[in-house]
């Protein structure tokens, strides 16, 4: 990236290194970083992201995450459960993007994405 760019994640933390985001925001390359996605998520208490800082004392703009307190995702998130326990209850096969866990074994794409 540029020196001096900010980056701004509005996707999946999963998606950046976190040692070389700190490392890039702590030495002043980045001149910030903002998201309010975490990986992993909860994040553990020290999670580089919650330290780190430009030189100056800048940055670092993660806020809380926020998205699924809406009421457009309240809705997803009812239909899906109900999906599920239908699917459940009638025998029909779980759709593959609701499953996380099969037979012991993390099945889910997400899992395995850096740590």
């Amino acid at each position: 990236m540029k020196k001096g760019a900010w980056v701004v994640n509005t996707a999946r933390g999963a998606i950046v290194k976190k040692e070389d985001l700190a490392e890039a925001i702590n030495n002043g390359f980045l001149s910030g970083y903002a998201g309010d996605v975490w990986f992993p998520q909860p994040a553990p208490a020290d999670h580089p992201w919650r330290t780190m800082k430009t030189p100056d004392g800048s940055g670092n703009g993660m806020v809380a995450h926020y998205s699924g307190t809406t009421l457009d995702a309240q809705a997803r998130y009812a239909a899906g459960v109900k999906d599920i326990i239908d699917r459940f209850f009638t025998g029909k096969e779980q759709n593959p993007a609701n499953v996380i866990v099969a037979n012991g074994e993390y099945v889910t794409a997400a899992y395995g994405q850096r740590k």
